[in-house]
């Protein structure tokens, strides 16, 4: 059941990739998974366009919209994320280091824009 803890995490659900994240991040997660809502960027590009994030945008990068209504995106969304399950939370520590953070930062742009390219989605 969902708590004030709810957050909402857009993301791309035509990418498979995207999808079997999700669905391995909700197996390790258990019970805190229901205080997730998933939602894809496509179905809710009005709801992320009255929030200041185009369409584009959402596409290239996870945005999660916490539970007071701020959004992060990006590597911090990621490490949001892994923080809520135990044994990813070293991890979410981890890539959050000022060394690691802009490298990661900039292969995961490079996986998205390959993505979007080959399935002819890049604008």
């Amino acid at each position: 059941m969902p708590t004030d803890n709810t957050i909402k995490v857009y993301y791309d659900a035509v990418c498979p990739r995207c999808r079997k994240d999700r669905q391995r991040y909700e197996h390790w997660a258990g019970e805190g998974a229901s205080d997730i809502r998933w939602c894809d960027v496509s179905e809710h590009r009005h709801t992320l366009q009255e929030k200041g994030i185009e369409p584009d945008t959402a596409l290239k990068s996870l945005h999660v919209e916490q539970a007071d209504g701020d959004i992060v995106e990006g590597i911090d969304a990621y490490r949001l994320l892994m923080a809520r399950v135990v044994f990813l939370r070293p991890v979410a520590w981890l890539i959050g280091l000022p060394v690691i953070k802009p490298g990661l930062r900039k292969l995961y742009d490079g996986w998205v824009k390959r993505r979007l390219k080959q399935q002819g989605r890049w604008s």
